[in-house]
């Protein structure tokens, strides 16, 4: 089984989704989303798999984005604030054959392993 997921290795919900991964067999490939940030167009495409809008997906500890006013925009500028500066995106966001979850909470993970 494979699975790809957006991973900060900072971030102990990252880890553990990353462990959790490993730990039932699958094949993950890991990106690294702050040094190789998904195109505005993948987070797109994760963010409707998902089921989230792009408002949902945006990290709001750690970051400016309360100040950009990014919780409020519509979603053009929050994608387009996202693939500007990716430290801007709640991780983890993890795909599987199954779907694709942004893994906060960690039980989420669980829809799609």
């Amino acid at each position: 089984m494979k699975a790809t997921i957006w991973h900060n290795p900072r971030c102990s919900k990252s880890r553990d989704a990353l462990q959790t991964l490993t730990d039932k067999g699958y094949a993950v490939e890991i990106v690294d989303y702050l040094n190789h940030p998904p195109t505005r167009e993948t987070l797109v495409r994760l963010y409707a798999a998902a089921g989230i809008s792009p408002a949902q997906g945006l990290r709001l500890n750690g970051t400016d984005a309360k100040e950009r006013g990014l919780p409020a925009a519509d979603a053009a500028t929050v994608l387009d604030a996202m693939a500007a500066d990716p430290a801007l995106i709640e991780r983890p966001l993890v795909e599987t054959p199954k779907g694709v979850r942004l893994c906060r909470p960690s039980e989420l993970l669980l829809e799609i392993i």
